[in-house]
């Protein structure tokens, strides 16, 4: 397997399942309804900002993957927009998912020359290393949303 085909099949088991950690965002966010999406556990982000905040990522790398020009700004990152209803909610993380299912199958078609090149910008390194910062970024946040998800499933049983 190349190595590109190696990176996107890492980047679509953190989204859909099948990596070794048996942890990933599909099946994390399953049961979560807009109420728990949206609910604050002491001062943590929200599931909702966190899978908005992990695909504020996806996308803006998923622009440079088409062509376009790195247009995204940290600060900006966790602007998740109002989750008002089920339907907002299910916007927000099917986006999430069909941007991630493009994602993979861009990286999946670079040739492997590609992953030594600059990202952008020299300052950002090489994509190899852009590509995997994105996966490593969705691990961390996803250990937030489990542990949250655990939080308020525990809190709703009392």
């Amino acid at each position: 397997m190349s190595l590109p085909k190696q990176i996107a099949k890492h980047f679509k088991e953190i989204h859909f399942g099948g990596n070794w950690t048996c942890s990933n965002l599909k099946d994390n966010l399953a049961d979560i309804t807009w109420q728990e999406a949206t609910t604050q556990v002491y001062n943590l982000n929200t599931i909702a900002v966190l899978v908005y905040h992990v695909n504020y990522y996806v996308s803006a790398v998923l622009k440079v993957l088409h062509g376009e020009a790195l247009n995204a700004s940290d600060k900006f990152s966790f602007d998740c927009p109002p989750i008002n209803s089920e339907e907002d909610w299910q916007a927000l993380t099917n986006k999430a998912f069909t941007e991630a299912e493009i994602f993979a199958g861009l990286i999946e078609a670079l040739p492997e020359e590609k992953l030594w090149e600059n990202f952008s910008d020299e300052k950002y390194g090489n994509y190899y290393r852009n590509l995997h910062g994105i996966i490593e970024h969705t691990h961390y946040h996803l250990g937030q949303i489990a542990l949250i998800k655990k939080i308020i499933k525990q809190q709703n049983k009392i």
